[in-house]
């Protein structure tokens, strides 16, 4: 069994995280560290975990475990791996941005590699260390990698996508408290999300040439959970050479599926998957991404590289049907 300790236990992702790992056959939970709980159920802070009274927090490391999970928030596991030092052995997988771009993939000795598993399938089996995408990251990127791979992205690309209220974490906050996300959507962070640098450098990866704008308008979404990104660029390619481009990149995918129907949401929450709609309107292609963003988005696609990493299937603890109703 591979032991598993995972470190900044209390939000969304890391209770995503749990929730997949407790039903994973090849996997067994050693530690959820948490420094102001040790001692308490985990039941106390994610309640849907009831029925698990054993898994509890502790205040205690264990640096000899096969992979360790951080899910601290944006700029704390650089902190954390400064202060804590594990076996030469242990699998890291950051589920934080720290070092997922080229800049901050290397920290005291240890390389991190992007965890794209359609973009870097090769170099993730070898990985010791991996950086896990962004949640918009995720979506937007499978939307446009099989343009980039064929060296086709001729033109600006223009995106709008909307998140559910778990991607702005489970503090409370203004923009995420229930009477003002009800019944309401609002842009933010327009043309400069944080997301942009990790999907820029992931298309340069596969087209060299790629010197076009990412023009990103992210939405607050009146839901909870779930990414809607549309993606839209000039394009020569008629829409039957464009899938047929889009399903021989994703043909070994098994968690990302090219429809010729329309897609939406509830076909995705609460699974790993993505799915995708290719479509070519008059000189542009668009398209259609969808992903939960708490599983492909972010737990569920670290599940997914630990799997890659030991040799496993990639399906292995993620075999999940969306809740449709």
């Amino acid at each position: 069994m591979i032991s598993i300790g995972i470190v900044g236990s209390s939000g969304y992702v890391a209770g995503e995280l749990i929730r997949l790992l407790v039903h994973h056959p090849e996997a067994s939970i050693d530690f959820i560290y948490s420094h102001s709980m040790p001692g308490e159920e985990a039941s106390v802070v994610h309640d849907d975990l009831i029925a698990f009274p054993n898994l509890k927090f502790t205040d205690q490391i264990n640096p000899n475990v096969d992979v360790l999970f951080l899910c601290l928030g944006h700029g704390n596991s650089v902190k954390f791996l400064s202060e804590n030092k594990f076996s030469d052995k242990t699998k890291i997988i950051d589920l934080g941005n720290d070092f997922r771009l080229n800049a901050d993939a290397n920290f005291e000795g240890k390389s991190f590699v992007y965890g794209l598993v359609e973009a870097n399938k090769g170099a993730i089996q070898k990985a010791q260390y991996i950086a896990n995408p962004g949640c918009f990251a995720t979506a937007i990127q499978l939307a446009v990698l099989p343009l980039a791979d064929d060296k086709s992205i001729t033109d600006d690309l223009h995106v709008h996508a909307i998140t559910g209220s778990t991607g702005a974490g489970k503090v409370p906050s203004s923009t995420s408290h229930f009477s003002w996300r009800n019944n309401n959507v609002s842009i933010y962070k327009a043309f400069n999300h944080q997301h942009l640098g990790e999907i820029t450098e992931t298309v340069q990866g596969l087209q060299s040439d790629f010197n076009h704008s990412i023009n990103f308008l992210p939405v607050r979404g009146d839901f909870s959970r779930g990414i809607f990104a549309s993606v839209y660029t000039k394009s020569k390619l008629s829409e039957s050479e464009l899938i047929e481009k889009y399903q021989a990149y994703y043909k070994d995918a098994p968690f990302t599926f090219v429809s010729n129907k329309t897609v939406h949401l509830k076909q995705v929450v609460n699974t790993n998957n993505c799915f995708l709609q290719v479509q070519k309107l008059d000189d542009k292609v668009l398209i259609t991404s969808v992903i939960d963003n708490l599983l492909k988005g972010a737990s569920g696609q670290a599940i997914q590289n630990m799997n890659m990493m030991f040799e496993l299937e990639q399906t292995t603890g993620l075999h999940l049907k969306p809740s449709y109703f």
